[in-house]
């Protein structure tokens, strides 16, 4: 929040050089440090480090994107299996966000396949924390998804996305989030409102489902029934 205008990029190596940070000023406070929240690639890099990498190519992650929607996280993984076979073997098939990225990278950097991936660690030692999940019934989550995007539609999200282009532009990265992008096409005649608020309930879901196939992968982490 307040760090960065929606019209930059925005990486994970950079939130953890960030968030790095915050954590230094946090324990230089005396204060106990937590994560809150449902980015598990996020908490991921935090505990383990970043594989090193080529930068991003916004518009081949653009391209890959479109075909996600349209072709599935299954057909793409099956591509990088094609490209990089090792890669694949270390990403699940629902990992869609790593499996781009390995496509990605045998794309933009084809001869650093086979070569031992290098981390970048956080410095944080948070592998070493608890880790807590709370359980939420899908029937349930599924309500709160629903409630809450209309509670943003409601508090003026079209607003917000209106503005954000109007004052600097929204970015790849901020273009992406489940809501900025369905309002985006609703303002640009490719949709209704009501059409924009139940895709950001559909994709919202669809990213809860991701989110808890990223977090079985914490084999530490301690499930809490809500």
């Amino acid at each position: 929040i307040d760090l960065v205008e929606p019209s930059e990029p925005f990486s994970v190596a950079a939130w953890l050089s960030e968030a790095g940070r915050a954590v230094d000023r946090i324990r230089a406070r005396g204060r106990r440090v937590l994560f809150v929240g449902g980015t598990p690639l996020y908490l991921k890099a935090l505990r383990e480090g970043l594989a090193a990498g080529p930068a991003a190519d916004p518009a081949l992650r653009e391209s890959l994107a479109v075909r996600l929607e349209r072709e599935g996280a299954a057909a793409l993984h099956r591509e990088l299996a094609t490209l990089d076979p090792g890669a694949a073997a270390r990403i699940h098939p629902n990992d869609w966000r790593r499996t781009l990225r390995g496509i990605e990278v045998a794309t933009v950097a084809p001869a650093s396949h086979g070569r031992e991936a290098t981390w970048e660690r956080g410095g944080t030692h948070a592998s070493t924390a608890p880790m807590l999940i709370v359980d939420v019934p899908r029937k349930l989550l599924n309500e709160r998804i629903a409630a809450r995007v209309q509670k943003m539609f409601s508090a003026g999200l079209v607003e917000e996305v209106r503005a954000a282009e109007a004052n600097g532009g929204i970015g790849a990265t901020a273009g992406q989030a489940a809501g900025y992008s369905e309002v985006l096409a609703m303002l640009a005649g490719r949709s209704t409102l009501s059409d924009a608020i139940e895709q950001t309930i559909r994709r919202t879901r669809q990213l809860a489902k991701r989110q808890r196939t990223w977090l079985r992968s914490f084999g530490d982490a301690v499930w809490i029934c809500s």
